[in-house]
């Protein structure tokens, strides 16, 4: 499956960016306290989580392209998550003011991305600028989705989703090569080396290439998976 292109992948968060936007004018306080599609999370949660996130990732551009390494989130997983309890009860008009100010401040960042930064490493998994711009069309993208505000996993783009496949295959257990005939593909995963014969256990599901992605992704497809019964996925990769 092709690695999209920055300038592609850029270009693909960017309007992803201007979707969510638009979604954030019907926000009303019904709205912001309804249940999200994560467990536990209200549509607040998630859109609090959208706008730290944005914000990290955007800083690790920023300091990037001056050769300055960060962490993600000043404080680790512990702040991040304080910040989502401390943020995702504020009202409608604050939730959508900061979630436009974050987008605002990743449009700045990665707006100021050349050619050359794509390579620059970051703090971010130790990797470099590139991860962290295909972490944030994750983020953005299925977070977006978990928002429940119309625009579903059912509505994710092919490159989108091959990205997923590539980065979520290792979710696989050992040993499985998963094919998915669709109308999209056909598209193989395969997990870690196996023991068997062929090295690998085949199985063969039919469904769509966004449902499949959604399972990789945690969550529940819009449309059935049919054929062999579905292995267990280990955690993110």
């Amino acid at each position: 499956m092709a690695v999209i292109a920055p300038a592609d992948l850029r270009t693909a968060f960017t309007e992803a960016g201007l979707r969510l936007r638009g979604m954030l004018g019907d926000l009303t306080e019904e709205v912001v306290r309804a249940p999200s599609a994560l467990p536990g999370w209200t549509r607040g949660h998630v859109l609090t989580h959208v706008e730290g996130v944005g914000r990290a990732l955007a800083r690790q551009a920023s300091c990037a392209r001056r050769g300055v390494l960060v962490e993600l989130y000043d404080g680790g997983r512990p702040a991040r998550d304080a910040a989502i309890e401390a943020g995702h009860g504020r009202s409608a008009g604050q939730l959508t003011a900061a979630v436009h100010d974050a987008l605002d401040e990743v449009d700045a960042a990665w707006s100021a991305v050349g050619p050359a930064d794509w390579e620059r490493p970051v703090r971010y998994r130790e990797g470099v600028l590139l991860g962290a711009g295909l972490a944030w069309w994750r983020e953005l993208e299925i977070h977006t989705s978990d928002a429940l505000l119309g625009h579903g996993t059912s509505d994710w783009s092919q490159p989108f989703c091959a990205h997923l496949l590539n980065h979520l295959a290792p979710r696989l257990p050992d040993g499985v090569r998963l094919t998915l005939s669709t109308p999209d593909g056909p598209w193989t995963l395969s997990g870690g080396p196996g023991d068997g014969p062929t090295g690998l256990t085949e199985l063969n599901v039919t469904g769509r290439l966004t449902d499949l992605s959604a399972w990789l992704a945690g969550r529940t497809p819009a449309g059935p998976l049919t054929g062999d019964p579905l292995p267990p996925l280990a955690d993110w990769p």
